[in-house]
């Protein structure tokens, strides 16, 4: 029993493993727990609104919530989470929502509680629904409310919800749990390593650790190499040998096949170069009116990308930008 228990602890993904279970557990957002806390002690929680970027603690937040304010055999009864794998169509908003917001708890002195992750992907008429719901129920339930864009979700819902933003988390907020987690996992992670993870998550944890749990078990050791090859991510090395071909190489066509050459070997996305290489030229020295159109036409180039172009022509006008602005630089200095 205790060796199944243990198998099935192991294929649990890190993300909800190590997942908070109590407010006094996340690592970030104090002002925003502090006023939470306050709320549940005086027995007076209003409708939430929670909102910001993905891997911030926004679901971790509201569960460990409510984890506080039921006990185990409370919780399936008394909470009714949906999320972007639900139809939350005007249908689920008049029929399951509705049911589980009208039906009475057994329960005295306590509300409901409905979660509703990634309310940005609700259609119009449901979020329309929903605002009837939330103020004729307010008694007997209370909304959360989470998404990442909040100008998704209509006027009417936000003013009847109390709003926090979750900001992206800083290194200085995910290095120690980051820090024990690798201590508790015994996974051989070097300095630079680390820094990658924090670097490429942008302030996302789940990010993190899920980086973190795949280059672990691809890799013996978590290093900055074999964590920006587990996620297929360009090395700095080859951002700045691709840069160094477009600035130094005076042949289009052999510019061209270098790039292309890298591009092969190392399995990088012409986006992702475009991202990367962006940082590198806003460092380098040149006349701002030059600087402005190249920045303008890798923007040109990223947008065509993201509309679905093919690859090649689009490196094809990087390499043409680059070479035309060059010109530029000399005949201006």
């Amino acid at each position: 029993m205790i060796e199944e228990n243990s198998s099935k602890t192991a294929r649990v993904p890190w993300v909800e493993k190590y997942r908070p279970s109590h407010l006094d557990e996340l690592i970030s957002h104090e002002e925003i727990i502090s006023t939470i806390n306050r709320f549940i002690n005086q027995k007076q929680l209003p409708h939430l609104l929670f909102y910001g970027p993905p891997g911030t603690g926004k679901t971790s937040t509201i569960l460990a919530c409510a984890k506080q304010l039921y006990t185990p055999a409370q919780f399936k009864s008394m909470v009714l989470e949906l999320n972007a794998s639900d139809d939350r169509g005007i249908g689920i908003v008049r029929g399951q929502i509705l049911n589980f917001a009208s039906t009475r708890t057994i329960f005295s002195g306590t509300f409901k509680l409905i979660i509703l992750d990634e309310a940005d992907a609700m259609t119009n008429d449901a979020q329309n629904a929903l605002r009837r719901i939330i103020e004729r129920y307010t008694e007997n339930v209370r909304f959360c409310v989470i998404c990442n864009y909040l100008s998704k979700i209509i006027p009417a819902v936000q003013s009847r919800c109390t709003r926090f933003r979750f900001a992206p988390l800083s290194q200085e907020q995910i290095l120690p749990r980051l820090n024990k987690i690798i201590e508790e996992e015994k996974v051989n992670v070097t300095e630079d390593g680390k820094k990658a993870l924090i670097t490429l998550s942008k302030g996302d944890m789940r990010k993190v650790l899920n980086v973190l749990q795949s280059t672990s078990m691809a890799f013996d050791t978590v290093d900055e190499n074999n964590v920006y090859t587990c996620v297929g991510h360009p090395l700095r090395r080859d951002i700045e040998k691709i840069l160094e071909t477009l600035l130094a190489t005076r042949d289009f066509a052999q510019a061209y096949d270098d790039i292309q050459s890298i591009k092969s070997v190392k399995g990088l996305a012409l986006e992702d170069i475009l991202t990367e290489l962006h940082l590198f030229v806003m460092r380098l020295e040149m006349p701002m009116s030059v600087m402005n159109n190249l920045i303008i036409k890798m923007a040109a180039i990223e947008e065509r990308l993201t509309k679905g172009c093919t690859e090649a022509p689009q490196l094809t006008a990087l390499v043409g930008a680059f070479f035309i602005h060059r010109d530029q630089v000399t005949l201006e200095t």
